[in-house]
């Protein structure tokens, strides 16, 4: 039997050498990228290092006036949630924006920092933005922190921060929980979904997914969006000269002109018992989850 042929030993050879060097290159290329991920989130971490906390307040809610003064056990809510915001450790600064004297004057006597905004504030988000412009000092993030949270937990706060500071490709970042089976036609639960990768596709006030038998899944994982965002400051400059989107406005979500515009907006998932305050039949279950837990 005749062995290879020299020419055929060189070509084997060539071969071989080819595809080391191909997947040398290949495992180059790869490192690069972790490399090159990584550097981005660290300069993105570092160019968005100064964070202000806002806690959007107004008197004339429509379907709870004067909600930021209803106490609970005792303190205002307004009180409840500066409190909690204060215990985050990403925020160089906290700030109740408010278009009420009444709030702003019951914000000053438990020692909270003010601004006032105008009463034309379509939302939160304006708030923010109206608020943000006050400030001589520079900040990179600003994180909308609902005032009507008031059990809100600090480190949902500092998560949301540092998802947008990990995330340069993203404007905006929030928050979402599990949503409980007796929740899931409430329209004052907004829900949301997000991709493989964590970032937000759609929110509503309906059930979402909705799936062919119509009813809820229980085996479903449904998320419940909990009301804090926070945003890239000059995103959030830019916010309020965006026109009013037809989902954003047929849902009456604000975070919806931000996706129907095509930016990104990060979500995190955390395990969090949401107490919202949204209708006055929400007191009663905060104050009896508080008693039971002895949380004064």
């Amino acid at each position: 039997m005749r062995g290879p042929s020299s020419s055929s030993s060189v070509s084997d050879g060539t071969n071989r050498s080819w595809l080391a060097q191909g997947l040398l290159a290949g495992a180059a290329v790869a490192a690069a990228a972790v490399a090159y991920t990584v550097i981005s989130r660290r300069r993105s971490a570092r160019l968005r290092s100064h964070v202000l906390g806002i806690i959007p307040a107004r008197f004339a809610s429509s379907r709870f006036p004067g909600k930021p003064l209803v106490p609970i056990l005792g303190k205002p809510m307004i009180q409840r949630t500066w409190e909690r915001a204060k215990l985050a450790t990403t925020l160089d600064q906290l700030v109740v924006a408010t278009d009420n004297e009444k709030i702003a004057e019951c914000c000053l006597g438990f020692g909270a920092d003010v601004i006032m905004t105008s009463d034309t504030c379509r939302n939160g988000t304006e708030r923010c933005n109206e608020a943000l412009q006050k400030f001589k000092k520079k900040f990179d993030i600003v994180v909308n922190i609902q005032g009507d949270e008031p059990l809100i937990e600090p480190e949902i706060i500092d998560g949301v921060v540092k998802a947008l500071q990990a995330a340069p490709d993203a404007v905006f970042s929030t928050a979402v929980t599990s949503l409980k089976p007796e929740d899931a036609s409430d329209p004052n639960r907004v829900k949301c979904v997000v991709d493989i990768h964590g970032y937000a596709i759609y929110f509503s006030r309906g059930l979402i997914p909705y799936n062919k038998s119509a009813k809820v899944n229980p085996r479903f994982p449904y998320l419940l969006h909990l009301g804090i965002q926070s945003y890239d400051a000059k995103f959030l400059r830019k916010y309020p000269e965006l026109v009013p989107t037809p989902l954003q406005l047929e849902e009456d979500l604000e975070q919806l002109k931000v996706l129907e515009n095509g930016y990104k907006m990060k979500v995190i998932k955390v395990d969090h018992e949401a107490h919202g305050v949204d209708t006055p039949e929400d007191l009663e279950k905060i104050e009896s989850f508080m008693r039971e837990r002895n949380m004064s």
